[in-house]
Formats: structure tokens, sequence, C-alpha cells
């Protein structure tokens, strides 16, 4: 069926207008973070710098830990993010190889735990981590972020290993490979897509996360960059703008390169299904 020519020109329109709408906030973060003082003042905004300044840059580095932070968020959402899919892939593949009434279940409380919100399990995971002596911990935080993130990286990897055709596994195993083999040569590789992006998942919730780190974490050495940024902050609610918005430019920056790296394996994967099928 051929696409008239406006109604093409009106799907290309939409599809601008939601890349827009989608990049507007990164925009203005740039925007605001390359504004002097007087521009971010001005009753007019504009939206381009008239003389963009690295000024916001050098006082949020100079005025923060923001360096220290990141690497600190670095080592606890690439901590989570692999523990997470270590414990969420053989888990999720026994769930949806072997359907019966207790996986069925099991996938439920998955889907419902999401519902919780945070407020409602902060007090007992205060308890229970400070009982374990991991409060102030980096590995307290790793600890609840991988809990955290556990339940939806099951339901994304079970609704991958169901895409598996278990033929595939049954040809294999009637061609003499073991069981180990199988998994090794034959899922892993056609779950490979489905694992990057559920460890995309754990990463970037685990680098955006704010309330669990304020809560648990108390020596400024051990805070992570979302909770850093709050600095910038004053105590009656005043923001300094300019190395704000500098601070939260450079800490999009670790997101999107694990993203551009973990989406072309996505990508490639999805590629090589197609060519495949």
């Amino acid at each position: 069926m051929r696409t008239r020519p406006a109604a093409r020109a009106g799907q290309y329109a939409a599809l601008l207008a939601y890349l827009l709408f989608l990049a507007l906030p990164l925009l203005w973060l740039l925007s605001t973070a390359f504004k002097s003082p007087r521009e971010l003042g001005s009753l007019h905004p504009a939206w381009i710098p008239r003389h963009p300044t690295p000024a916001n840059f050098r006082q949020a580095l100079d005025e923060q830990p923001l360096l220290h932070a990141a690497l600190n968020s670095l080592l606890v959402a690439l901590t989570a993010a692999v523990v997470a899919v270590l414990l969420a892939t053989p888990t999720a593949y026994v769930m949806a190889r072997h359907r019966s009434v207790l996986s069925r279940a099991a996938t439920g409380w998955v889907v419902f735990s999401q519902a919780f919100p945070f407020v409602l399990v902060i007090i007992p995971l205060f308890l229970v981590l400070k009982r374990l002596r991991l409060i102030d911990s980096l590995a307290g935080l790793t600890l609840v972020y991988v809990v955290w993130a556990l339940p939806f990286a099951l339901w994304m990897l079970v609704g991958h290993v169901r895409a598996v055709p278990a033929e595939l596994e049954e040809a294999a195993a009637v061609d003499g490979a073991g069981r180990l083999r199988t998994l090794v040569s034959v899922t892993a590789p056609l779950l490979a897509p489905g694992i990057a992006a559920t460890a995309l998942f754990a990463f970037v919730t685990a680098w955006n996360e704010f309330f669990f780190a304020l809560v648990l974490l108390k020596s400024p050495g051990k805070q992570t960059l979302p909770v850093v940024l709050t600095h910038f902050i004053g105590a009656e609610g005043a923001a300094d703008l300019g190395p704000l918005a500098a601070a939260a430019s450079l800490a999009t920056l670790p997101p999107l390169a694990v993203f551009a790296v973990i989406q072309r394996r996505i990508t490639g994967g999805l590629l090589a299904g197609a060519v495949k099928s």
C-alpha cells in the first residue's frame, strides 16, 4: 500500500515534533550551562547564549566533588547492573521454560512489587542494613539497587526467554549437545540483546536514583552524584542555576556513553536474529 505524500509529510512532522519534545530538556540544560550570570538573570532569556562561557563548568567542578561523586555513582551503578543481570538471567530462564502455578505466581508478584513506593520500604530496609552494618556504605547501597532492579529485570528477561523458540534447544539436544552447551551456544547469543537492554535499565535506574542514596549515605565522601547535585540548591531553595546546569550536563555523559555502547549490541543482535530467521 502506497503512502500519500501529504500523509508521509504529516508522519515526518509528527516524528520531528516528538523528537524535539524529547530533546527539549537537554537543549535547555546545555543552553543554561553556557550562559553568563547576566544572561541567566535576563527577563527575556534566549535559547542560544549570546556570549557562551565555560565558567559555569569550572565553578561547578571547583565548588563540589563532582568527579569523586561520579566515580561513586559509576561504581554502584555498574556493579548493580552486572549483579542484577547475573541473578536475573538464570532465574528468568527457569520461570519462562518451566511454566507452573508457582512460576505464574512469581511473575505476578514480580510485576506487583513494582507498584511499591520507595517510602513504603525505606524503614524496614534501613533496619535490615543497620543490622548488617551496611548503613553509610556503597556496598549497602549497591545491594539495595540490585534488589530494586531485580524484579523488573526478571520481568524483562522472562519475555526475552519466551521469545527464543524452544525448538532450537530441542534440535541442539537431538544433535548431541548437552544442557550447558545448549544454553551457552544456542540460547545465550539469542538472549544477548535482551540481556544488554536489561543491564542498561539497571544501570540507568541506579545512576539516577536519589532517595535511597540520600537516606542511606551520610559521609560526604560516599555520596553519589544525584545527592551532590542538590548542594547547588541553597537552604532557602534558591538554585545556583548556571553551575547546577553545568553539573547536570556532565552527569548525563556516562549514561549516554553506556547507552551508545550497549545500543550497538542491541541493534547488532536484532539484525543478526533477523538474518538467521
